[in-house]
């Protein structure tokens, strides 16, 4: 099986906006303000549409099968500081839906290129598209001029953690993501 990892566009929508949900679980219902997985998953879609928060379909890549287009991962990334200006855009949206959040964290240091959510799809999990989206976000880090690639990843996932061990990363220091703890892990890269 050949894969391609190609930007997203907006009419991936129903296929990434599932992987977003599957990546950040519980998260979704407080950055979406919806409290069932459905309606999660809908206002996700919607967000990754529009081009002025994280999640857009503009900090999008998606892993293709080549020979049937099937969308297998995707990987959300963009500038630590950036994450400020994406992030008062989703805080307005949220404000103007009256949902319950009082603020959205930061999630990377301005010189980091950061990886904010990463999925394979179940069916296609152990084939190594995890490790091949992870060398594709270092790859668009130094494109763009970053030495530093980071990530959060929830302590009990002990599995990811490992995976991200491997490929490079190391802790750096605790993180607080929505009153959830993290581990902040960077890749010094070159």
């Amino acid at each position: 099986m050949e894969i391609k990892i190609r930007q997203a566009v907006k009419s991936d929508a129903k296929v990434v906006a599932p992987l977003i949900y599957d990546a950040i679980g519980e998260i979704a219902y407080r950055l979406t303000g919806e409290n069932t997985e459905d309606k999660a998953i809908e206002q996700l879609e919607g967000l990754f549409k529009r081009t002025d928060n994280r999640h857009s379909y503009e900090n999008t890549f998606v892993a293709v099968n080549d020979e049937t287009n099937q969308i297998l991962g995707m990987i959300v990334l963009y500038s630590g500081k950036d994450g400020e200006s994406l992030d008062a855009s989703l805080q307005q949206w949220l404000e103007s839906k009256n949902a319950p959040i009082s603020k959205i964290d930061l999630e990377a240091h301005p010189d980091e290129y950061y990886i904010d959510t990463i999925c394979v799809h179940e069916s296609s999990r152990g084939l190594g598209l995890g490790t091949k989206l992870l060398q594709f976000a270092e790859q668009e880090a130094l494109r763009k001029g970053f030495t530093k690639l980071s990530l959060n990843v929830e302590s009990v996932k002990g599995s990811a953690r490992r995976l991200y061990e491997r490929v490079g990363f190391n802790v750096t220091e605790p993180w607080s993501i929505i009153g959830e703890t993290f581990d902040h892990m960077v890749k010094t890269i070159k």
